[in-house]
């Protein structure tokens, strides 16, 4: 298919150079302490896992999906492990794509709910699973996953997690029940005052109103890197506002990216 002047074509891994190559991504954007190796990629479809790739016209691998279908309930669901893309080819509707052909592979099987995870602080992936995919947040989970011996960052911020899940029938772009003044009109709720280029966490403020917003950064990634400590502030920050709402039977309704005007990125919470 076409997408952005990139032409590429999703389908199964099947080939040991399929395998390799998906492998070798998963190095390259995550470390070798925690991939999924070829032989379980392989087997594992043989049981109703997806195992998918997007390859250009040459071959190369751009991305890959990767889930393990099970029981959750009594009911047949989804969980889609790894989604990944190369660095120099993001933002051009890859993603989206495996995404889209993952669920239709699981509509072709019956299965009614995907389930993933991402990490609350990392603004492109909300505005992609919440605004693009139209993902519900079923979950927020804390330090979900063991910190790897090749993730130092992970260490200061821990591996705090959003756990979602997205109706395999749903529209394929769903539109949220909110008005447009809906985001400009909320508090916020956990960043600091004063007009600095680089914003500030704050302990979160309790708020009866019926919406409110908590402010992320608007690169974690820069700031793990360069400034650890403010990366660990926003992780303190950002968890306790989202547990804090939550608990109150707040849902997470949205996300609007950053803007010129705006160095933060930041999610909807409507009551009930």
């Amino acid at each position: 298919m076409e997408n952005n002047q990139i032409s590429f074509e999703i389908r199964p891994l099947s080939s040991e150079k399929d395998y390799a190559a998906c492998v070798e991504l998963q190095r390259a954007i995550w470390g070798p302490s925690d991939t999924v190796p070829a032989s379980l990629l392989r087997v594992s479809q043989n049981v109703g896992a997806i195992a998918a790739g997007a390859f250009a016209a040459d071959g190369t691998l751009l991305g890959f999906v990767f889930g393990l279908t099970g029981v959750c309930a009594g009911e047949r669901v989804h969980w889609s492990h790894m989604l990944a893309v190369r660095a120099e080819v993001r933002n051009r509707g890859i993603g989206r794509q495996l995404k889209l052909y993952q669920r239709n592979r699981l509509a072709q099987q019956k299965i009614g709910w995907m389930y993933w995870t991402f990490d609350p602080l990392v603004s492109r992936n909300a505005f992609f699973n919440l605004e693009r995919l139209g993902v519900e947040v079923e979950e927020y989970a804390v330090d979900l996953y063991p910190v790897l011996p090749d993730s130092p960052t992970d260490a200061v911020i821990g591996t705090d997690r959003f756990i979602v899940r997205w109706r395999i029938a749903a529209p394929e772009n769903p539109r949220r029940p909110r008005s447009p003044a809906s985001f400009a009109e909320a508090p916020v709720v956990n960043l600091a005052g004063g007009d600095s280029s680089e914003p500030e966490p704050a302990e979160p403020e309790a708020s009866d109103s019926d919406a409110v917003r908590i402010a992320v950064p608007p690169d974690i990634h820069r700031l793990k890197l360069e400034l650890p400590q403010v990366a660990a502030r926003w992780r303190h920050s950002t968890r306790q506002a989202i547990l804090r709402y939550l608990g109150r039977g707040y849902k997470v309704a949205g996300f609007e990216p950053p803007r010129l005007n705006r160095n933060y990125g930041c999610y909807l919470l409507l009551r009930g």
